[in-house]
């Protein structure tokens, strides 16, 4: 009797008549042929060592389930890691609705899979513009590392550049991945990042140091508002002004929980804005959950050089109605292909959807009341780990994370987070390694989630541990 070939309940073409036509369809008659490309040394020919499909709907869940059991959560402990993915509060009626049908299943494409998503883009446009007093914002990317290494190309292909100024303290993933952007040396075109020192008493940069480095071949200066260990730079507008007086672009980097309560960029005399959107209305996930945006005035040469979708609301035919639309397409890969100077990648749409919910539920007013939470949270900790022997809190002013050195103590950060964790707590991220000159410190971030006990019980387990 003929064994009955195996269908795969999620793979459609894995049935024998749908597979045998898409082949007819091709022109092959054997699988192998697609990779007939490949040198031969290079292809394996043995079998993968993996497990038996799962045809069963029910016992795939249940391994999901628990494998992801294994996994210990934020739930579970208290957090206080931050670094670039923060935990925020999100509220229920913004997963109620990111995750509706007509948005969930039209994340991205053109009108034909539209169901309200390019409408609901628009207002997360308008309402996040406004926040950084601007007039257009891209349709975000990967994450903020990302949007900031197009910015930074953006700035070098606007001023005709190849030199950028950015802080020696930003986060070590953000800059790999600016660098890795701007090209490795010995490439063409190779966009050079040089880093400024930072003040050890502020976080603050270094002027005098930004002064030196500062020249006739400089693209554009980046700057972080909060800055990655949490400091508020206070001098930013003169930062920006020694930029622009050597004809270089000033880029900001801020991440939007802070507008509430901190000057938008622009105001400060910002040319192109990035960020990320995790932290207004994005939940902490693995792998995922980030969405870096560039933002910048509604003029042509900042429009013509951002390689990202942009989109537009526009009258109709029809008075009084109107559409909502990709605009100037042919800038992007999309349109231009291998021509476009940078390219599109997949879009992080659903969070912009999640992202406009958020603001406009939040408002002007709740946006302050989370920020002044927030900095109220964060200097009652600060304060109370301070006055912890062994603990030394660096850099005053801060927004929601700050640095605590643990040198006094002879213990490492790792340690200490080792000994947290058995309390049932994250403790902060390790800089040690990054940030040598920091000595034994750790990166503590503190929100809105956080509470009087859960501030206390941390402060209660240093005290055990750092004795």
């Amino acid at each position: 009797m003929k064994e009955k070939a195996f269908v795969h309940p999620y793979i459609p073409n894995s049935a024998p008549e749908v597979l045998a036509e898409l082949m007819r369809e091709v022109g092959i008659t054997d699988l192998e042929e697609l990779y007939s490309e490949i040198p031969a040394h290079l292809r394996f020919r043995g079998e993968m060592d993996l497990p038996e499909a799962m045809p069963s709907e029910y016992e795939l869940r249940r391994h999901l389930e628990e494998t992801l059991g294994k996994n210990t959560t934020c739930k579970e402990y208290i957090n206080f890691l931050g670094a670039g993915c923060w935990q925020h509060h999100v509220p229920a009626v913004v997963d109620e609705i990111v995750n509706r049908a007509e948005f969930v299943s039209a994340y991205c494409g053109g009108t034909y899979s539209d169901h309200g998503k390019f409408q609901a883009r628009f207002e997360f446009y308008s309402m996040l513009a406004e926040m950084l007093n601007v007039d257009a914002v891209s349709e975000p990317i990967y994450d903020w590392g990302t949007a900031a290494g197009f910015a930074i190309r953006m700035a070098s292909r606007i001023t005709g550049r190849n030199k950028v100024l950015i802080p020696a303290n930003m986060s070590p993933e953000r800059l790999s991945q600016i660098k890795t952007l701007c090209q490795p040396e010995g490439m063409e075109n190779r966009i050079l990042i040089t880093q400024v020192g930072f003040d050890t008493t502020t976080g603050n940069l270094d002027l005098k140091d930004l002064a030196a480095k500062l020249d006739d071949s400089v693209a554009a200066v980046y700057l972080e508002v909060p800055g990655f260990f949490g400091n508020i730079e206070d001098k930013a507008e003169a930062i920006f002004t020694m930029a622009k007086e050597k004809g270089a672009l000033a880029l900001a980097g801020v991440d939007p929980v802070s507008l509430g309560v901190i000057k938008p960029p622009a105001d400060y005399g910002a040319d192109i804005i990035c960020g990320d959107l995790q932290s207004i209305g994005v939940h902490m996930l693995c792998g995922g959950g980030q969405s870096g945006f560039i933002a910048f005035r509604d003029e042509p040469v900042y429009l013509a050089e951002c390689p990202l979708a942009l989109y537009t609301i526009a009258e109709t035919n029809v008075e009084g109605q109107y559409g909502y639309a990709e605009m100037l397409p042919e800038r992007t890969s999309y349109e231009a292909r291998d021509k476009a100077k940078d390219w599109v990648a997949t879009a992080s749409g659903l969070w912009t959807i999640a992202a406009a919910v958020y603001m406009a539920l939040m408002g002007p007013a709740g946006m302050r009341e989370i920020g002044e939470t927030i900095l109220q949270n964060a200097n009652y900790a600060k304060k109370q780990i301070g006055g912890i022997k062994g603990a030394k809190v660096r850099f005053s002013t801060t927004f929601k994370e700050f640095v605590v050195n643990f040198d006094e103590s002879g213990k490492t950060v790792e340690a200490i987070n080792l000994e947290l964790q058995s309390r049932g707590i994250f403790g902060g991220f390790d800089l040690s390694k990054d940030f040598p000159d920091l000595g034994n410190s750790a990166l503590y971030c503190v929100t809105e989630v956080h509470t009087l006990k859960d501030i206390e019980t941390l402060v209660t387990a240093l005290k055990e541990v750092l004795k």
